[in-house]
């Protein structure tokens, strides 16, 4: 068994065994990398060309109601400086947003309850009225499935839940005992049946994680067919129990942001911040893997460093239009174009 064969086929098949899966893994190399990396390109480009789409984030609130181990805005941490957005906050990064060429808006917080159905439906309403031209994604944990459908009759398109991890051991070493594994999955297939474009994706080097964990997420990605994957490095919060954990490498992310590209050859694939935070250059280097998607803060400045989920966050304190003009900038030096552009799951 060859490492550059197995590569080579799940290229052709988007498709790998267990077994094979865990000795490209174990068995990478900086040979075995750049072979990989340079089909992931390829196929990214086979379905979307040189585009990068860009996401406006807009970190709603960081009040969440649980206490999961890795998380900076986990309920425990009483040294956060809790804060929510106002319909008319959200509207007006929407509307920075908008004129600076985004077309796809990220509403994302933790498990806030102050946000009712009525509230966030409104939420949703208003924006799909003023911007009928813009994909709107909602990234707000675990909700009935009633909850998902009044969102997405009101205009939501696409939902970022991460599964996490597709073991059920590790899922419950990460969370408290009132989260599980199985209710995470049943909200992804809600999401699924409703009609979402859909994100899932996992931490890399999280604590107690081992090659066969991330080989069961690479399977189940490939199983449940989200339209979007989120892969970045597990970093570390000062205020959370995993406080002294080391973090998930940008190498071995990497590595399996191209196997994801191979195997899901039509993903929207976001070259995450949590990526750039850990290594300098990582956005673009994730660019370079076979990612596609970019998601720069548009939140207010006012907030930014009071949504922490993990330490160190990259350009926490960077304007948005800044940002973006970065973003642009170091894209382009790569050899790839920010678009203005829903970017709409190619399937």
């Amino acid at each position: 068994m060859k490492s550059a064969d197995i590569i080579e086929s799940i290229y052709k098949t988007a498709d790998a065994t267990r077994d094979e899966l865990r000795f490209i893994i174990e068995n990478r190399s900086g040979e075995s990398a750049r072979m990989l990396y340079g089909l992931a390109r390829e196929r990214a480009c086979e379905y979307y060309g040189k585009k990068i789409f860009v996401r406006g984030l807009i970190e709603m609130t960081n009040y969440c109601r649980n206490d999961c181990l890795y998380c900076g805005i986990r309920r425990s941490n009483k040294k956060v400086q809790r804060y929510r957005l106002t319909k008319e906050d959200i509207m007006e990064c929407c509307r920075e947003g908008h004129s600076l060429g985004f077309r796809t808006f990220v509403l994302q917080g933790g498990e806030d309850m102050y946000y009712t159905d009525d509230i966030m439906t409104d939420i949703v309403a208003s924006i799909r009225a003023e911007y009928p031209d813009c994909a709107i994604t909602l990234s707000l944990g675990e909700k009935p499935r009633e909850s998902y459908q009044r969102f997405f009759d009101a205009g939501a398109n696409r939902y970022l839940l991460r599964h996490e991890s597709a073991d059920p051991e590790h899922y419950r070493r990460l969370h408290p005992a009132e989260l599980s594994l199985a209710n995470r999955m049943e909200c992804l297939r809600n999401l699924k049946e409703i009609g979402y474009q859909v994100g899932a994706g996992s931490m890399v080097g999280s604590p107690y994680q081992t090659v066969g964990n991330i080989v069961e997420d690479l399977l189940f990605i490939k199983e449940f067919a989200p339209q979007m994957v989120g892969m970045g490095p597990f970093i570390p919060h000062h205020e959370t129990p995993f406080a002294h954990e080391k973090p998930g490498s940008a190498e071995l992310t990497l590595f399996l942001l191209a196997i994801v590209r191979l195997m899901n050859p039509k993903v929207l694939l976001p070259a995450t911040t949590a990526l750039g935070t850990v290594e300098n250059n990582g956005r673009e280097m994730g660019v370079l893997a076979g990612c596609n998607v970019v998601m720069p803060n548009i939140s207010p400045m006012s907030v930014r460093r009071k949504y922490m989920l993990y330490d160190n966050k990259l350009n926490a304190d960077a304007e948005t239009e800044a940002a973006y003009e970065s973003v642009k900038k170091s894209m382009d030096a790569i050899g790839y174009e920010v678009v203005s552009d829903r970017g709409d799951y190619a399937g």
